[in-house]
């Protein structure tokens, strides 16, 4: 492999592994294992003269193939696999690349993990230390705007379930309007709709506020910052958000960005929404995507039973 098709490799790996860690909240030992992987499938890719960014679904079969007479285990090459889906599903999403070759794979069947999510009153907790910090003693206009913020972050993603990368990209304009509803642009560049309700209002409302009292009025961006792309990144907004985990007395690795999408779509499940609402919300482009939900269903189905069958006790 050339210099510039292992700098290329280890660029793509490296903003993947980014996600992870800020989206996901992935821990360093499974980071660590990601990048070993991706990094064995590299090193395959450069012996066919290819790069992750040149690969083909065909490549993928050969390096799969190649596994198995190593004599990887089934749970081996699922986990393998997992991370080369995970990786160019990322790639495509972020428009590093205009396919996804590893779409049409067939692995090794596994129990999909159910989502990390946090509960109702864990999810007050930390509103109430977001806004808590807005007025806190002796704090400066600078330290309140970044609190407000941060509240808004929290606000809006736990009442849209937006992906972090969508929150990231709101236009200050989406401040501004009186409208119930967001209009985002997500994956492959479909729009949908997602509806605010008052408690994210009001948080915007009250950092636009704080953002033209600062004079930050300039930036297109609602979230903007001094990098690069002119906005807030989701790492900054996860370390900020684990800061605020520690303040309200949960554990840091339990709480991401995702997390709290998985607790919106959860805790909507749990109080009656059917799942192909929830998929509409989420932006999710097939329904077995969302399917990762359903065992709340099956808690809410049981309870149901148990509450309201007339036999449901003395069948417990």
């Amino acid at each position: 492999m050339t210099r510039t098709a292992e700098a290329t490799d280890g660029r793509l790996t490296d903003l993947f592994l980014d996600m992870l860690a800020a989206e996901r909240g992935a821990a360093a030992n499974t980071l660590t294992a990601y990048r070993r992987d991706l990094d064995d499938f590299a090193t395959y890719l450069a012996s066919r003269r290819k790069t992750v960014a040149t690969a083909t679904s065909e490549d993928l079969r050969a390096y799969l193939a190649t596994l198995s007479r190593r004599g990887f285990k089934a749970s081996s090459l699922a986990r393998r696999l997992s991370a080369i889906r995970q990786l160019y599903r990322f790639l495509y999403a972020e428009g590093h690349r205009g396919d996804d070759p590893a779409g049409v794979l067939e692995g090794p069947r596994r129990g999909r993990t159910l989502p990390k999510i946090l509960s109702v009153a864990e999810v007050d907790s930390l509103l109430a230390a977001a806004r808590a910090a807005i007025s806190a003693e002796g704090a400066k206009p600078s330290e309140r705007l970044r609190a407000a913020r941060l509240n808004c972050l929290l606000e809006v993603l736990y009442a849209t379930g937006l992906r972090v990368s969508e929150l990231m990209t709101l236009p200050t304009s989406a401040a501004r309007r009186s409208e119930n509803l967001l209009i985002v642009r997500g994956k492959g560049g479909r729009e949908r709709m997602v509806p605010l309700n008052e408690a994210a209002k009001r948080a915007m409302a009250e950092y636009l506020a704080l953002c033209q009292a600062t004079g930050r009025t300039e930036s297109p961006w609602l979230f903007p910052s001094f990098g690069a792309s002119g906005r807030l990144t989701r790492q900054h907004f996860a370390r900020d958000l684990k800061e605020l985990a520690v303040a309200a007395g949960l554990r840091p690795a339990r709480v991401s960005p995702h997390v709290l999408r998985h607790a919106f779509a959860s805790h909507l499940l749990q109080n009656g929404a059917d799942l192909r609402s929830v998929q509409m919300l989420l932006g999710h482009a097939d329904i077995s995507t969302t399917q990762i939900y359903t065992h709340v269903l099956e808690e809410r189905l049981k309870a149901m039973v148990r509450d309201l069958h007339p036999l449901g006790e003395e069948q417990a």
